[in-house]
């Protein structure tokens, strides 16, 4: 197959990987998978199978300043992609460039997957703290994402509440679950990393994986260090990962600092997803404090699976679909004084695990991919 994947990131400098990566990078094992390349992020140049296409005209700006000053371009590049590379199946996902690949795929009669990786209206407004900000970018953002799921041969997207979310809308789409790389996350033994960063045998690790953002609540995490630490003085919090257009990272600095513990909390800044078992492999116990309610009943974050391939207990905010997959290793809390029983728990009873998570490996979800992109070339 000849597929253009056209991915809500910076493909090949997005600190952060998600879906399509694992998913189209497997895919590209044995197929000809085509991208464009959205030069938004600052960070390294990521190795890739795929055939890349420049489609940057003004590398410049934050998210949303870059995709419209650059929509012209994204037009042009994806109608000569489409046009001139033998396109036989598309796969969007970005709602500008969506919608522009969308159009050139109709005029040349290339059918279209649309993967809704997570709710766009409102991530695209999670960026911003102005309230008429936010709803003037989510109302646009809902408006280009009807006129791309309306005009798509078929609707995937990540998780069973969004399936029910797009029902709702009058949008019937497929379930393809985020996954995670059982080859590489396996649990392993952690000192090694412990010694590297400074965190001693004895100490408590609270973890963090991710991107630094105020959809998770990490700063009521930090708010929560201090009784933790009255309990256990040798309690540390390990957050891995960065923030991507805001200054959050900074915000959580300042509290930790104005609140005295600044000392026990190692911000790692981004690492590399090749070393990034390494990190979680000295956490004791691992977050997934997803906050706002709009967001908490539709998603089902990569590091659950990623936890859990390595062997982890996991403490969650109650998100509906991963409290559905469940497991002895996974508990949740609702409110502060649950967090703090919660923690307080796993320190006095430490425990392995091992959940099966092969069902949810990337090659299993590439393959799902491959089967519904095969079917509407088929027919």
């Amino acid at each position: 197959m000849k597929i253009l994947l056209v991915s809500t990131q910076d493909y090949i400098h997005h600190p952060v990987p998600s879906r399509h990566h694992y998913i189209f990078e497997e895919l590209a094992r044995r197929h000809e998978v085509h991208v464009p390349h959205f030069h938004v992020s600052r960070g390294p140049e990521r190795k890739t199978r795929l055939i890349v296409h420049e489609a940057t005209r003004y590398p410049r700006g934050g998210p949303l300043v870059h995709y419209t000053l650059n929509a012209p371009t994204h037009f042009r590049v994806l109608e000569e992609i489409v046009r001139d590379c033998g396109i036989e199946v598309v796969v969007a996902s970005h709602v500008l460039a969506g919608m522009a690949v969308i159009r050139a795929a109709r005029r040349h009669d290339v059918p279209v997957v649309f993967d809704l990786k997570d709710w766009f209206p409102d991530s695209a407004a999670a960026y911003y703290n102005n309230r008429i900000t936010k709803r003037v970018i989510h109302d646009a953002v809902w408006f280009v994402t009807r006129y791309n799921l309306e005009r798509s041969d078929r609707i995937t997207t990540v998780s069973p509440s969004l399936v029910e979310k797009l029902r709702s809308f009058g949008y019937d789409a497929t379930l393809i679950t985020n996954g995670v790389d059982t080859d590489r996350f396996v649990p392993m033994d952690g000192s090694g990393m412990r010694r590297r960063l400074g965190i001693g045998e004895d100490e408590f690790v609270l973890g963090f994986e991710g991107s630094v953002e105020r959809w998770y609540a990490l700063d009521r995490v930090i708010a929560a260090l201090p009784e933790l630490l009255d309990h256990r003085p040798s309690t540390r919090l390990l957050l891995v990962g960065g923030s991507l257009f805001t200054g959050y990272m900074e915000e959580l600095r300042k509290e930790a600092a104005e609140l005295g513990v600044l000392d026990r909390i190692i911000f790692t800044g981004p690492v590399r997803y090749h070393d990034l078992p390494g990190y979680i492999a000295p956490m004791d116990l691992c977050l997934i404090p997803l906050s706002p309610p709009q967001w908490v009943n539709i998603a089902l974050p990569n590091k659950f699976f990623e936890y859990s391939a390595c062997g982890k207990p996991i403490l969650s905010t109650p998100i509906p679909d991963i409290m559905a997959i469940g497991g002895p290793h996974l508990s949740v809390y609702r409110d502060e004084a649950e967090f703090l029983a919660r923690v307080k728990d796993a320190m006095d009873r430490r425990a392995a695990y091992r959940p099966d998570v092969e069902r949810f490996s990337w090659k299993r979800k590439a393959g799902e991919f491959e089967e519904i992109l095969g079917g509407l070339i088929r027919r």
